[in-house]
Protein backbone atom coordinates (compact mmCIF):
# COMPACT_ATOMS: atom_id res chain seq x y z
CA UNK A 1 0.00 0.00 0.00
CA UNK A 2 2.55 2.46 0.85
CA UNK A 3 4.20 1.52 -2.91
CA UNK A 4 0.91 2.63 -4.21
CA UNK A 5 1.39 6.14 -2.36
CA UNK A 6 4.75 6.83 -3.29
CA UNK A 7 4.05 5.72 -6.48
CA UNK A 8 1.07 8.13 -6.93
CA UNK A 9 3.20 10.84 -5.84
CA UNK A 10 5.81 10.50 -7.51
CA UNK A 11 3.13 11.08 -10.77
CA UNK A 12 1.46 14.11 -9.26
CA UNK A 13 5.41 15.40 -8.15
CA UNK A 14 6.24 14.98 -12.33
CA UNK A 15 2.94 16.62 -13.08
CA UNK A 16 3.46 19.56 -11.36
CA UNK A 17 7.42 19.88 -12.61
CA UNK A 18 6.50 18.86 -16.24
CA UNK A 19 3.64 21.99 -15.94
CA UNK A 20 5.52 24.37 -14.15
CA UNK A 21 8.59 23.87 -16.45
CA UNK A 22 5.96 24.43 -19.47
CA UNK A 23 4.50 28.05 -17.86
CA UNK A 24 8.83 28.65 -16.63
CA UNK A 25 9.65 28.41 -20.57
CA UNK A 26 6.24 30.70 -22.01
CA UNK A 27 7.29 33.03 -19.17
CA UNK A 28 11.01 33.15 -19.95
CA UNK A 29 10.34 34.01 -23.84
CA UNK A 30 7.76 36.97 -22.77
CA UNK A 31 6.09 36.11 -26.25
CA UNK A 32 1.79 35.61 -26.20
CA UNK A 33 0.87 32.32 -26.71
CA UNK A 34 0.14 33.49 -30.16
CA UNK A 35 3.25 35.09 -31.14
CA UNK A 36 5.14 31.80 -30.15
CA UNK A 37 2.67 30.03 -32.25
CA UNK A 38 3.35 32.23 -35.08
CA UNK A 39 7.23 32.11 -34.77
CA UNK A 40 7.34 28.20 -34.54
CA UNK A 41 5.31 28.81 -38.03
CA UNK A 42 8.12 30.94 -39.16
CA UNK A 43 10.53 28.26 -38.25
CA UNK A 44 9.21 25.44 -39.97
CA UNK A 45 9.23 27.48 -43.09
CA UNK A 46 13.08 28.30 -42.95
CA UNK A 47 14.15 24.83 -41.18
CA UNK A 48 12.45 23.53 -44.01
CA UNK A 49 9.83 21.07 -42.52
CA UNK A 50 7.39 21.60 -44.92
CA UNK A 51 9.76 20.26 -47.47
CA UNK A 52 9.75 16.62 -46.63
CA UNK A 53 6.79 16.60 -44.50
CA UNK A 54 4.36 17.91 -46.44
CA UNK A 55 2.75 15.20 -49.70
CA UNK A 56 3.80 17.40 -53.08
CA UNK A 57 6.46 19.55 -51.81
CA UNK A 58 9.26 17.69 -53.75
CA UNK A 59 6.93 17.47 -56.87
CA UNK A 60 6.44 21.28 -57.08
CA UNK A 61 2.41 21.15 -55.81
CA UNK A 62 2.66 21.45 -51.76
CA UNK A 63 -0.83 20.06 -50.24
CA UNK A 64 -1.53 23.17 -48.42
CA UNK A 65 -4.63 20.98 -46.81
CA UNK A 66 -2.37 17.84 -45.58
CA UNK A 67 0.44 20.19 -44.37
CA UNK A 68 3.01 18.45 -42.23
CA UNK A 69 0.83 15.24 -42.28
CA UNK A 70 4.13 13.65 -43.94
CA UNK A 71 4.64 11.93 -47.11
CA UNK A 72 4.94 8.86 -48.89
CA UNK A 73 8.39 10.02 -50.92
CA UNK A 74 11.03 7.69 -49.10
CA UNK A 75 14.83 8.35 -48.39
CA UNK A 76 16.84 5.74 -49.05
CA UNK A 77 20.61 4.87 -47.80
CA UNK A 78 22.66 3.23 -45.90
CA UNK A 79 20.02 3.08 -42.96
CA UNK A 80 17.11 1.58 -45.00
CA UNK A 81 13.93 3.47 -46.83
CA UNK A 82 12.76 6.04 -44.11
CA UNK A 83 9.52 8.23 -44.96
CA UNK A 84 9.03 11.77 -43.52
CA UNK A 85 6.71 11.34 -40.63
CA UNK A 86 3.11 12.80 -39.81
CA UNK A 87 3.65 16.20 -37.81
CA UNK A 88 0.46 17.11 -37.26
CA UNK A 89 -1.38 16.72 -33.81
CA UNK A 90 -3.43 13.69 -34.44
CA UNK A 91 -3.72 11.34 -31.84
CA UNK A 92 -3.01 7.74 -34.54
CA UNK A 93 -0.68 8.86 -37.04
CA UNK A 94 1.13 12.14 -35.68
CA UNK A 95 2.38 14.04 -32.98
CA UNK A 96 -0.87 13.91 -30.59
CA UNK A 97 0.40 12.25 -28.03
CA UNK A 98 3.97 13.79 -27.61
CA UNK A 99 4.41 16.50 -25.15
CA UNK A 100 6.07 20.14 -26.11
CA UNK A 101 8.73 18.61 -24.32
CA UNK A 102 8.69 15.58 -26.59
CA UNK A 103 8.74 17.37 -29.21
CA UNK A 104 11.93 19.46 -28.08
CA UNK A 105 13.74 16.27 -26.81
CA UNK A 106 13.68 14.85 -30.50
CA UNK A 107 14.70 18.10 -31.93
CA UNK A 108 17.68 17.97 -29.65
CA UNK A 109 18.83 14.06 -28.92
CA UNK A 110 17.58 12.71 -32.33
CA UNK A 111 15.19 10.23 -29.98
CA UNK A 112 11.65 9.83 -29.74
CA UNK A 113 9.80 9.06 -26.55
CA UNK A 114 9.94 5.57 -26.94
CA UNK A 115 13.93 6.24 -27.50
CA UNK A 116 14.11 5.41 -31.10
CA UNK A 117 15.83 7.14 -33.38
CA UNK A 118 15.23 9.33 -35.74
CA UNK A 119 16.72 8.23 -38.55
CA UNK A 120 18.11 10.18 -41.49
CA UNK A 121 17.88 12.00 -43.65
CA UNK A 122 15.97 14.03 -40.33
CA UNK A 123 18.81 16.75 -39.52
CA UNK A 124 17.79 16.98 -36.10
CA UNK A 125 21.66 17.68 -35.32
CA UNK A 126 20.80 21.56 -37.05
CA UNK A 127 17.64 22.36 -35.18
CA UNK A 128 19.63 20.40 -31.47
CA UNK A 129 21.17 24.54 -32.25
CA UNK A 130 18.23 26.01 -31.44
CA UNK A 131 17.65 28.27 -28.35
CA UNK A 132 14.95 27.23 -25.37
CA UNK A 133 12.43 30.01 -27.56
CA UNK A 134 12.89 28.40 -30.64
CA UNK A 135 13.06 25.11 -29.91
CA UNK A 136 9.54 25.10 -28.03
CA UNK A 137 7.98 27.34 -30.53
CA UNK A 138 7.91 24.63 -33.06
CA UNK A 139 6.75 22.50 -31.09
CA UNK A 140 3.43 24.96 -29.80
CA UNK A 141 3.30 25.69 -33.30
CA UNK A 142 3.14 22.00 -34.09
CA UNK A 143 0.29 21.52 -31.34
CA UNK A 144 -1.34 23.85 -32.68
CA UNK A 145 -2.11 23.05 -36.39
CA UNK A 146 -4.96 21.37 -37.34
CA UNK A 147 -4.50 17.19 -36.51
CA UNK A 148 -4.73 15.18 -40.42
CA UNK A 149 -4.68 11.67 -39.80
CA UNK A 150 -1.83 9.86 -42.32
CA UNK A 151 -0.41 7.08 -41.90
CA UNK A 152 3.02 7.09 -43.98
CA UNK A 153 4.26 3.82 -44.59
CA UNK A 154 6.93 2.16 -42.50
CA UNK A 155 10.79 2.01 -41.99
CA UNK A 156 12.10 -0.47 -44.46
CA UNK A 157 15.45 -1.69 -42.97
CA UNK A 158 18.41 -1.54 -44.77
CA UNK A 159 18.85 -4.54 -48.08
CA UNK A 160 15.22 -5.15 -47.90
CA UNK A 161 13.03 -4.98 -51.08
CA UNK A 162 11.77 -1.14 -51.41
CA UNK A 163 8.57 -0.30 -53.33
CA UNK A 164 7.75 3.17 -53.82
CA UNK A 165 8.88 6.31 -54.96
CA UNK A 166 12.06 7.24 -53.30
CA UNK A 167 15.08 9.44 -53.66
CA UNK A 168 18.06 7.26 -53.34
CA UNK A 169 21.22 8.04 -51.57
CA UNK A 170 24.67 6.25 -52.37
CA UNK A 171 26.83 4.98 -49.68
CA UNK A 172 28.82 8.22 -48.57
CA UNK A 173 32.45 7.90 -50.23
CA UNK A 174 35.85 6.88 -48.10
CA UNK A 175 36.90 10.95 -46.78
CA UNK A 176 33.14 11.41 -45.43
CA UNK A 177 33.33 8.39 -43.41
CA UNK A 178 36.67 8.48 -42.04
CA UNK A 179 35.24 10.37 -39.05
CA UNK A 180 31.72 9.50 -39.30
CA UNK A 181 29.92 8.12 -36.26
CA UNK A 182 27.92 4.17 -37.25
CA UNK A 183 24.48 4.46 -38.38
CA UNK A 184 21.98 3.35 -35.85
CA UNK A 185 19.35 1.50 -36.83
Amino acid sequence: MAQKKVAALLVLLVAVVGSTMAATNAAKSGKSRAEKIKLGERLTYVGGCNDCHTPGTFYGNPDAKRRLSGSELGWEGPWGVTYPRNLTPDKETGLGTWTEEDIVRAIRTGQRPDKSPLLPPMPWPMYAHMTDEEAYAVAAYLKSIPPVKHKVPDRQPAHGTATGPRLTFPPPPGWDMQHAAPTKS
